[in-house]
């Protein structure tokens, strides 16, 4: 497995955790109010599903690098997850920053689409490395 792989894995993780610790930032902000918000323009709310949308897609994109590392040793390898690094940080960034969860912007959607685009890519890349 390359240094570059490995090292995107370990920024993916990291995010993973980041967005984690940014909930459990909000809630303590929160203090004893509301800890189940509904409203999409509330910051726990939209922290909440910062959060909840990387562990929906960031642990089977590091699934999918390691067994694709495994599989071969190509560039494609360190390409798609330097991408998948790069998705899954502008998306974070394009929740983070959205004033609702309501609507969409540039960074969220540029990171939504292309994180379907790098996992296609990557469940691709290991069936035809078999």
């Amino acid at each position: 497995m390359s240094t570059i792989t490995v090292i995107c894995i370990a920024l993916l993780g990291i995010l993973l955790f980041l967005l984690g610790a940014n909930v459990t930032r909000n809630r303590a902000l929160r203090g004893a109010g509301n800890q189940l918000p509904t409203d999409p323009a509330d910051p726990l709310l939209i922290a909440v599903r910062a959060h909840g949308n990387a562990a929906e897609y960031i642990p089977t994109m590091i699934v999918l690098l390691l067994v694709c590392s495994t599989l071969s040793h190509s560039w494609v390898i360190d390409a798609l997850a330097i991408a998948a690094v790069f998705v899954r940080f502008t998306h974070a960034l394009g929740m983070l920053r959205s004033r609702t969860l309501a609507s969409h912007g540039p960074l969220r959607d540029i990171g939504a689409m292309g994180t379907y685009l790098v996992g296609l890519a990557l469940g691709v890349t290991v069936l035809v490395t078999l």
